[in-house]
């Protein structure tokens, strides 16, 4: 099988770690991941903004881009829920006779990382060791759109060493939404603040998502109350092993901060040297 990774604009410039703990993980189980560098966004912003017109060229490029491969995965639910559900409505604005639906029909079918786990690979218990208090937020665009339901927490409880603890209300929206934030930023900020004093109510030491975008948005209001509590992306946490274990918890103390989210490092085994910036 040909599997090509598909990485969003905000993880390729703010989490990169994410995007190598993919190509970790899915090589570990033994799949050959491609990179193509051709990819560039796919258009989600543009398209909630309404600038339905300025998608053609993104969803022409993208369509072109993973031409060929078996299968895509993207750690994103909300990347991936743009090009399953939107592609197609952006592809009929073109004035292009039909060649851009055809082709975007004819593409390969785009997985958020847990769904092709669980629903192509057929595993849950991927090899992982984490031994840390674990909350999970399930993104919006996973628990809605996609309809990923508990695949990611299936995948969780069966990482090693890990103490996983439910988070309460935890289908409530984080208040991110990408230009949401920006546009109503009080109404976002209190929204992120109800989600942030349930994952301070669990005790956890992570909190763990899907989604980075929710993660830095989650992450930047933690570490400012300077909780101690670090996000972390659902790829990192299954692509750690025993042997990274010790190496990420000695230097997660000395982690940067972007943007407000801090996380571990990328881990010390990711067999990920072709994964590059687009």
């Amino acid at each position: 099988m040909r599997i090509a990774l598909f990485i969003s604009c905000l993880d390729d410039t703010l989490a990169p770690a994410t995007g190598r703990a993919v190509v970790s993980l899915l090589e570990r189980l033994g799949c050959e991941v491609e990179f193509p560098q051709a990819q560039t966004c796919c258009g989600q912003m543009h398209f909630n903004t309404g600038y339905v017109r300025e998608c053609v060229p993104l969803v022409r490029r993208f369509a072109g881009a993973f031409a060929g491969y078996d299968a895509v995965v993207t750690p994103s639910g909300s990347c991936a829920a743009m090009v399953r559900e939107y592609h197609g409505r952006v592809a009929g604005a073109a004035d292009d006779d039909g060649r851009l639906s055809a082709a975007v029909s004819a593409a390969p079918k785009v997985y958020e990382l847990s769904e092709f786990l669980v629903d192509v690979l057929g595993v849950t218990d991927v090899g992982a060791h984490f031994p840390h208090r674990v909350t999970y937020h399930p993104t919006c665009h996973g628990l809605r759109a996609l309809g990923i339901g508990d695949r990611p927490l299936a995948l969780l409880r069966a990482v090693r060493g890990i103490d996983l603890v439910e988070l309460p209300a935890a289908e409530q929206c984080c208040g991110f939404g990408g230009t949401f934030a920006l546009k109503n930023a009080d109404t976002s900020v209190a929204m992120c603040a109800d989600k942030v004093r349930h994952a301070l109510d669990t005790g956890a030491e992570v909190l763990c998502a899907g989604d980075n975008s929710c993660l830095v948005h989650i992450g930047g209001m933690l570490s400012r109350l300077r909780t101690g509590v670090r996000t972390v992306h659902l790829a990192e946490i299954l692509a750690s092993t025993e042997s990274t274990a010790s190496t990420s918890s000695a230097a997660s103390s000395e982690s940067v901060q972007v943007v407000g989210r801090t996380g571990p490092p990328r881990p010390a085994q990711c067999g990920a040297e072709g994964v590059k910036s687009a």
